[in-house]
Parts: C-alpha cells; sequence; structure tokens
C-alpha cells in the first residue's frame, strides 16, 4: 500500500496538471477598431461580435446548447442592444415602459410579437442561425440585433475592442467580425496548439448613414413623435 503522504501528493499533483492543461487549451485574442469619418470617434466598440466557423477538416464542435435570455424594452429602448446567442435560444422581450411596443423582424422567416402592454412579455425562438435586426412597430427609432449562432466560439469585445476566445480547438476557421455600422469582416486563420494573439483587424465605418427602417408593413411610420397606443 502506498503511504498516505504519497497518495495526497499524487492527487495534488493531477489536480495541478489538470489545472495547468486547462490553461493551455488555445485561445484567440486580439482588438478590432474601426476607422471613422474625420472628426468622428468610434464609441460602440462594445458592440463588436466575433466568432469562428470551422473550415476544411476542422473538427466540428459541439453544437453549444440553447438558452433563455431576456431583452429589456425601457426608455424606447431595446437593452441590451446587441445579444449574442446560441442557435435555437429563446428570448424574452419584456416590456418596461407604461406605453405599448411591436418587436419584430423580417430576417431568416422573421417574427412579430404584436403589440403588448407595459409589464408584458412576448418571446421568440431563434431557431435558425444569422443576423436578426430587430425594430418596434410603435416606435422607429428603436433598433436591435440578434446573432443566434450554431457555433461555441464566440465572444462581443470589450469598450476597448478587446476580445478573447477561449478553448478553442487547433484547426482552421473562418473569423467573422461583425458591427452593425460596418460590413462583416470575415477572414482565415489557423490556430495551433498556442492559439493565436494579438490580431489586429479594422472595420470601416466611413461609409455608414443612418436610414429610417419601414414598418412591418413596409410603409414609412405615420407618427414619428408620439406613440401610436
Amino acid at each position: 500500500m502506498f503511504p498516505r503522504a504519497s497518495i495526497g501528493v499524487a492527487l495534488f499533483g493531477a489536480i495541478l496538471a489538470g489545472r495547468v492543461a486547462a490553461q493551455a487549451a488555445p485561445t484567440v485574442s486580439g482588438q478590432v477598431t474601426i476607422l471613422e469619418r474625420p472628426g468622428e470617434t468610434t464609441e460602440d466598440l462594445g458592440d463588436v461580435v466575433v466568432y469562428l466557423e470551422p473550415t476544411g477538416a476542422t473538427a466540428r464542435p459541439m453544437p453549444p446548447a440553447a438558452t433563455n435570455t431576456v431583452i429589456n424594452l425601457r426608455s424606447r429602448q431595446f437593452s441590451p442592444r446587441i445579444v449574442v446567442v446560441p442557435e435555437g435560444t429563446r428570448i424574452d422581450f419584456k416590456n418596461l415602459d407604461a406605453f405599448s411596443h411591436n418587436v419584430f423582424s423580417k430576417a431568416n422567416g422573421g417574427f412579430d410579437t404584436d403589440v403588448f402592454g407595459r409589464n408584458k412579455t412576448r418571446a421568440n425562438v431563434f431557431q435558425t442561425a444569422g443576423v436578426y435586426p430587430l425594430y418596434c412597430n410603435v416606435h422607429p427609432r428603436m433598433t436591435a440585433y440578434v446573432i443566434s449562432l450554431n457555433t461555441p466560439y464566440f465572444v462581443q469585445a470589450g469598450l476597448d475592442g478587446r476580445f478573447l476566445l477561449e478553448n478553442v480547438a487547433a484547426g482552421r476557421y473562418k473569423m467573422h467580425v461583425w458591427h452593425d455600422r460596418t460590413s462583416e469582416r470575415v477572414q482565415d486563420i489557423t490556430v495551433g496548439a498556442r492559439g493565436i494573439s494579438n490580431l489586429l483587424v479594422e472595420l470601416d465605418g466611413r461609409g455608414y448613414k443612418y436610414v429610417q427602417h419601414k414598418n412591418k408593413f413596409g410603409q414609412d411610420y405615420t407618427n414619428t413623435s408620439g406613440d401610436r397606443y
């Protein structure tokens, strides 16, 4: 039989080795910047979404489990405005305003909650991967985005544009960098055993111009200053 002290040392060593192995899992990190028009500064780097899609012979990871999450409707705004979720996630839209809202999207088959009042909740399950612009049929300037993904490798950038994807299996990927004011940037990367660090990605926001979206009937809003309901 082994002395208890030897068993304790062995167990400690196994635990330590496990921690080291976990820490050594490949990561992908970098920073995103946005090129702006002269005189303008970037204030929304936290809206950047970075995700990886395996390509070629790279093993497909297990799809992330669907979740439930909430987007609040408060002060004529969606909060949070950018939400990244696994494919199949249910999102509850909770109205915290004293007046009505009507959330809809035309993307990927679309959905429409119809009008619902204060302290009421409506939900939608985002079954298909893709980008869903969200609007309110009552308030024309309310806009948000749900990005539904079938890869576990996704993250929103920090306020400084820095991002970190952890536990990425070695292999080849297409790295998508998305922001609602720019064209999506897609580039090929190869993740080795040590991962990738200090990636620099520049998006171009100089061509962005706000354009009023149509209502859910494809028509211009008839009242842009007050509530219709």
